[in-house]
């Protein structure tokens, strides 16, 4: 009975807040650019000085990642996402193609329900709650129940912001009262447009299923080739920082190396350097048994979490400093678990000859969990480069940087985001990171430029009505298919 009148509570908070978020939505979609970049900057100061203590809150109430790592995720989802779209218009007329007579009209989606994750909750909330105000949209955040209390405060946190500089009550608001049917009623509800949703497969495919325009992610089972033209050192540092951030939060963390293999064991012994532990055969079993359940599924007890804590679950010791574990694997697909997206500090290791074997192996890795998703390659050969891109079935391809902050955008030149589209392969409407562009439609104001073919002036020959013999035909008809009606 008690989970019964939670369900009841959530389903009509969902309802007062879609409610409420509507009236909202109605005046902020007439608000000015310079009231929406006025409200977002503000929010994004907000965000900022929260940055810290909101990290230590998600980490506290997870259980995932590190303090440090998700105070830097939280400045990522302020700073860098509001630098990368505050000169964008979402306002009026954008853009105005003058030898085609058409203008560009921004015109914001409606309200927006997000969808937020546990690994990455309140850099998330950050995240989507700029790109969707700077869209003159509202948004209310649906955050996963084990990060319900971090979500909450970041959100709070930006709407006060976002109030205090003229944003309408209830234009940005988050889900307190949890459940499954409280969240469905949010997705369904009349008033909601737009479905944007990080998280897991569950979480994705809940939103679209609800028949509402939904951008959606699924896992990253990234894979990293290290060819024999690569700077090693460098990628050797990369790798395993980039493993270790945040303790393997983020979905486009490197889930395995495929290594060259004439410099596979150079790389082997410049990782053990950074800390990268390669586990012998019996300890990987043991990891391979901790971390997945026999139908795949990850145990959410080792999510997020150091390779120290992992090896003392599993029943054995590590060397001091070391940062992540490190399997020898040979096989790809549902026979090794451990080739599937790992949520923690654990990467798979394979070695292959050539960089037409490595591109082969990569492939099955992305097939097998990342479709669509990223790939991160080092090497120098610009034609090994080239390759990696023209035919890997993702839509993120790093180029010698790490995985972890390559793909969002924090070093490389691609769209700052929290949300990484995977394309159709993927099972996204879009490859892109998602942005504030995705969050507004465009209206066409187009000027003849042509005068009407002649043809389609001149009146069309008129056909004459039905004959006599016609109409009595089809009253024939008409009855007989009643009688035969009747009679069945």
């Amino acid at each position: 009975m008690q989970t019964f009148d939670k369900d009841l509570q959530s389903i009509q908070e969902a309802r007062e807040l879609a409610t409420k978020a509507f009236e909202a939505w109605k005046i902020w979609s007439t608000a000015s650019q310079e009231q929406v970049d006025r409200v977002c900057a503000a929010m994004t100061q907000a965000a900022l000085a929260a940055a810290e203590r909101l990290g230590t809150m998600a980490q506290e109430e997870t259980g995932y990642g590190v303090p440090e790592h998700k105070r830097l995720k939280n400045e990522f989802a302020a700073r860098n996402v509001w630098d990368s779209i505050k000169d964008e218009k979402t306002v009026g007329v954008i853009n105005h193609d003058v030898k085609n007579r058409i203008y560009d009209i921004a015109w914001p989606v409606g309200v927006i329900t997000a969808l937020t994750p546990s690994t990455n909750p309140t850099s998330t909330v950050i995240y989507k709650i700029l790109i969707a105000v700077k869209a003159r949209d509202a948004i209310i955040i649906a955050p996963h129940p084990s990060a319900a209390n971090c979500s909450y405060e970041t959100a709070k946190i930006m709407a006060q912001a976002a109030e205090a500089n003229g944003a309408p009550p209830g234009l940005i608001a988050c889900m307190q009262n949890i459940s499954l049917d409280g969240t469905q009623a949010l997705m369904r509800h009349k008033y909601v447009s737009l479905i944007l949703a990080t998280g897991g497969t569950p979480m994705v495919r809940a939103a679209h299923s609800t028949g509402k325009p939904a951008y959606g992610v699924g896992p990253g089972n990234v894979p990293v080739y290290v060819d024999r033209s690569a700077d090693l050192e460098k990628a050797a540092r990369y790798i395993v920082a980039s493993k270790a951030f945040d303790c393997s939060t983020i979905c486009a963390t490197e889930q395995s190396v495929v290594a060259d293999r004439p410099i596979a064991e150079t790389l082997m012994d410049l990782m053990r350097r950074e800390g990268a532990y390669f586990m012998d055969p019996h300890q990987t079993n043991l990891i391979r048994t901790l971390l997945f359940h026999p139908d795949g599924s990850m145990n959410t007890a080792t999510v997020g979490k150091p390779a120290e804590y992992l090896a003392a679950l599993a029943g054995f010791d590590l060397p001091k400093g070391s940062r992540i574990l490190v399997a020898r694997l040979e096989k790809t697909g549902r026979d090794e678990p451990l080739s599937r997206e790992k949520l923690t500090t654990v990467l798979g290791w394979y070695e292959e000859e050539g960089w037409e074997a490595g591109c082969e192996r990569c492939i099955q890795l992305i097939q097998f969990g990342g479709r669509g998703h990223s790939l991160i390659i080092h090497a120098t050969d610009p034609d090994v480069i080239m390759a990696f891109g023209l035919e890997k079935p993702v839509f993120r391809i790093a180029v010698n940087t790490m995985g972890t902050l390559g793909a969002i955008g924090l070093t490389t030149g691609v769209m700052p985001s929290m949300t990484l589209g995977a394309g159709g392969v993927g099972g996204s409407i879009t490859g892109d990171n998602i942005t504030t562009r995705h969050l507004f439609n465009v209206k066409r104001l187009a000027y003849e430029l042509s005068a009407p073919p002649a043809a389609a002036m001149v009146p069309g020959q008129e056909k004459p009505g039905p004959s006599a013999s016609e109409i009595e035909q089809t009253v024939r008809q008409v009855v007989t298919e009643i009688l035969n009606q009747n009679r069945s």
